[in-house]
């Protein structure tokens, strides 16, 4: 029986539900094991209580043999890779971000002053360009938490990625999905990422059965232009990757002043996702990134 170490959330239990359903199908029986983080006990802004709040447990868990697989969003997990564990990415869903706003209100068309909900310095900074009028709020708490800020009158909406929507079900509730261009997404967003320990042969087996190449390819190139700027997950940085059917990687990203007041944006295609993600944080970094972020922080 194969342990698979998850948040206690909906949304992480819902996304690992999904996991274990998978190595069930293909013939590997599996159970979900509720792991506690520092991020669900500590309500802090993620920015002040570090990167890898959510995943450092799952990962203490996976090394001490208190289960057997880890499932994390890839975009909470730090950059560095880690030898200890192999980690595959699975079938990615909608990167793309959603606004949930009372009375089916998009961003255009909010009032001018309206309450909008979310910590995320990356979501801040592009909010903050699109209308500058707007009071962002600091937002943190699961899903159908943050949504009852807008149910319950405190909030006029809070903005959340379009893929834990649809994981649990809630997709309908968003009242805009932005494009892409619009409001650039977090590095991986949306992509899961399956660990297990590198010296575990039955698991390592068990999860590469799950990889999808089209979304490693991706988020390996999205997350590069990350640690390539020497960013964590909560920094003002967005890319996302697309690829064809020939293998050609189409990646963008971004760096943005958390006042709204600037933003860096560069574009690229390769073949290779490292060396592209590579290059185009270079890029970023000759235009500036550095003095941007550095005012973010």
């Amino acid at each position: 029986m194969m342990r698979i170490g998850t948040r206690g959330s909906k949304l992480a239990t819902t996304q690992s539900g999904h996991v274990r359903d998978a190595l069930i199908a293909g013939g590997v029986q599996a159970e979900l094991k509720i792991i506690t983080t520092a991020g669900d006990v500590n309500m802090s802004p993620v920015e002040r209580i570090g990167v890898g709040v959510f995943t450092q447990a799952l990962r203490d868990a996976l090394e001490r043999g208190e289960c057997d697989i880890a499932v994390h969003s890839f975009k909470d997990l730090p950059t560095a890779p880690d030898e200890r564990f192999r980690l595959v990415v699975p079938q990615r869903e909608d990167n793309r971000e959603a606004l949930i706003a009372r009375d089916g209100l998009t961003l255009d068309t909010l009032p001018a002053g309206a309450r909008v909900g979310t910590s995320a310095p990356r979501r801040v900074s592009q909010l903050r360009a699109l209308r500058p009028d707007l009071e962002i709020v600091p937002l943190r708490g699961n899903i159908d938490t943050r949504m009852g800020r807008v149910t319950d009158g405190e909030l006029d909406a809070v903005v959340l990625a379009y893929a834990g929507l649809n994981r649990v079900g809630l997709g309908e509730r968003a009242t805009q999905v932005f494009a892409s261009e619009q409001l650039y997404p977090a590095p991986a967003q949306g992509a899961l990422a399956i660990e297990c320990r590198a010296d575990d042969a039955d698991a390592v087996a068990a999860i590469t059965a799950l990889a999808d190449a089209q979304a490693t390819t991706c988020a390996l190139a999205e997350r590069t232009v990350l640690a390539s700027l020497e960013a964590g997950c909560t920094a003002p940085v967005a890319a996302w990757a697309t690829v064809d059917e020939d293998a050609h990687i189409d990646l963008r990203a971004g760096v943005f002043a958390l006042d709204g007041s600037r933003r860096l944006v560069e574009r690229a295609q390769g073949t290779d996702p490292q060396a592209l993600g590579q290059q185009l944080a270079q890029r970023l970094l000759d235009a500036g990134a550095a003095e941007v972020m550095s005012d973010a922080k």
